[in-house]
């Protein structure tokens, strides 16, 4: 049964199943932060980097599952699978907003 998301979130996912680096950087504020595979990505040009990045070296997919409230985060289980070390595996995507933009995303376990 799919989830209810804020529209940022389900933007988010929505340009991720498609692999549309333009819409997911529309989906973030112009000074979102992005923490990912320890590293931490500042600003639309280096949040695209992190995304070309990512789809050049995996093929995968992020299918929310649940969603929960964590303080001002936003904490989206979704099972991810591809062609990975471990897939399928549920990672946490914690989203903090600002308005209709997200303001920070950090990706882990």
């Amino acid at each position: 049964m799919p989830i209810e998301l804020p529209q940022p979130i389900a933007d988010y996912f929505e340009a991720d199943r498609s692999k549309d680096c333009q819409a997911i950087i529309r989906c973030f504020a112009k000074d979102a932060v992005v923490r990912d595979e320890g590293k931490r990505h500042v600003g639309h040009d280096a949040i695209r980097q992190w995304k070309a990045g990512v789809d050049s070296k995996y093929r995968y997919a992020a299918e929310p599952i649940a969603i929960a409230a964590d303080g001002d985060r936003a904490v989206v289980t979704s099972r991810v699978t591809g062609d990975f070390p471990g897939s399928p595996i549920d990672l946490s995507y914690r989203f903090i907003l600002s308005g209709d933009k997200i303001a920070e995303l950090e990706i882990g376990l």
